[in-house]
């Protein structure tokens, strides 16, 4: 599959990277001088589903689309990071059908009126590209726009959202802890920043009760109307179906197309928090949207392509972004299932980055999976080398050993497999990045 040119905003986003620093800003003075040089157009959007946490995030926020999608709504959506191409993270909702990625000749303009805007002040590319979030989704018509924090809540970019539909806060887990804190009550405080005074607020599943009482101690602070999970509304599986109730009621429907039980909850959450937006949510709008949510790099199987030919005959094979502890659990628990319905052995294939706790990842797959093999990554200059990734793999119990590519791993799992036992089953893993890489290579980008 040929992939498409998008060299015009692609290169504009490049002479920023060249042209501007890394950095938080812990007062949100930059993202706000460029949005006052263009006229504010964060407070021109429809509705805003505003989205933290620290796992969950792109998960619940695919739900909401595909619930507001089902129902024929236009709706605007933005997320971070991207897997293959930075228009991923904006796609423009179109009336009564899916919303598409931008298009790069309107992405390139709104990048150079932005560029142009801020005159060379120092600024991040983050903030330029939720600069960019802010003009695309207010200069095009859509009925609710759905924003995904990029990192933390309180100083994140997307902040300045004054007046949310309703603010999300999915799982928070020890993760970015140089920049959010050691400890999850900390992130957790955090990740509340996006909360709004006597907005509604959503709290999903969260593994730890600390979280849970920071992010209802300051919905209640704030006079924030508030639906906390296994509190106010939740979701299960029962003979095949996930049966969710809140306080409207119970709905009977088919299980998320997402796998892993993982989903149930971010389903749930994602249900909850479109009818605190104001939309209705009947029983066949989510029987429509649980059979249709797409959300690409995340326990994604892959069937056949480039980099899959290299694999042994008949292998299950998963890609899957998740990159900190708290992710490494759920990926594991899922990966535990699939085992359940059909064994087979499981091998890892993982890069990470070096701002990641790759020990605890492991830890999650040390009774369950057979070898790990580590592989660089590319596009990122913070990747771990894979040696020093294999020694945190054997910290954590596994048995590990460095290779150069994605490809040369899977040509050594077949080297390794037991022609009697059944074929693998595969985790490519870890990092975005490294999921990124492997839909590019493999010549499935998402749509």
């Amino acid at each position: 599959m040929a992939e498409p040119a998008f060299s015009k905003a692609e290169q504009v986003i490049d002479e920023l990277m060249g042209l501007h620093p890394k950095g938080f800003d812990l007062s949100l003075n930059r993202i706000r001088r460029l949005l006052e040089v263009l006229g504010n157009p964060q407070d021109r959007l429809p509705p805003v589903i505003h989205v933290a946490g620290t796992n969950g995030k792109g998960s619940v926020t695919a739900f909401c689309r595909a619930l507001l999608e089902a129902q024929g709504l236009s709706v605007h959506v933005h997320t971070s990071p991207h897997l293959v191409r930075w228009h991923e993270r904006y796609r423009i909702g179109v009336k009564g059908g899916p919303g598409q990625f931008v298009d790069d000749e309107i992405f390139a303009s709104v990048l150079r009126r932005i560029a142009d805007a801020n005159g060379g002040q120092q600024i991040t590319v983050f903030e330029i590209l939720t600069a960019a979030t802010f003009l695309l989704f207010s200069e095009q018509p859509a009925d609710v726009a759905i924003i995904e924090v990029g990192l933390g809540g309180r100083f994140d970019a997307t902040n300045v959202i004054e007046a949310p539909a309703v603010s999300v806060i999915m799982p928070i887990s020890l993760d970015h802890q140089p920049y959010l804190g050691d400890r999850v009550e900390l992130i957790a405080a955090e990740k509340a920043g996006i909360m709004k005074k006597g907005y509604p607020v959503v709290i999903g599943q969260q593994e730890y009760d600390s979280a849970r009482e920071v992010l209802v101690a300051t919905a209640e602070r704030l006079g924030c109307p508030h639906a906390v999970f296994g509190q106010d509304f939740g979701a299960h599986e029962e003979f095949g179906r996930l049966v969710y109730q809140d306080e409207f009621g119970l709905m009977d429907l088919p299980l998320p197309r997402l796998p892993g039980r993982h989903q149930y909850g971010n389903a749930a959450a994602a249900i909850r928090a479109v009818k605190a937006a104001g939309f209705e949510v009947s029983n066949a709008v989510a029987e429509k949207a649980m059979t249709s949510v797409e959300w690409p790099g995340r326990l994604q199987r892959l069937t056949e392509g480039r980099l899959i030919a290299h694999a042994p005959a008949g292998a299950e094979i998963w890609v899957d972004g998740g990159h900190n502890p708290g992710a490494g659990e759920v990926i594991a628990e899922a990966m535990a299932g699939f085992e359940e319905r059909q064994s087979r052995p499981l091998y890892l294939i993982t890069g990470m980055i070096n701002t990641k706790d790759p020990v605890g990842y492991f830890r999650a797959f040390a009774d369950i999976a057979q070898d790990v093999f580590t592989v660089p990554i590319r596009g990122t200059d913070a990747a771990l080398d894979p040696v020093a990734l294999a020694h945190a793999a054997f910290d954590a119990g596994l048995v590990a050993a460095p290779m150069s590519t994605v490809a040369e791993a899977l040509e050594e799992i077949c080297e390794r497999i037991d022609p009697d036992m059944p074929a693998p089953r595969i985790l490519i893993g870890g990092s975005l990045y490294l999921v990124g890489n492997v839909l590019a290579d493999n010549g499935t980008p998402p749509k």
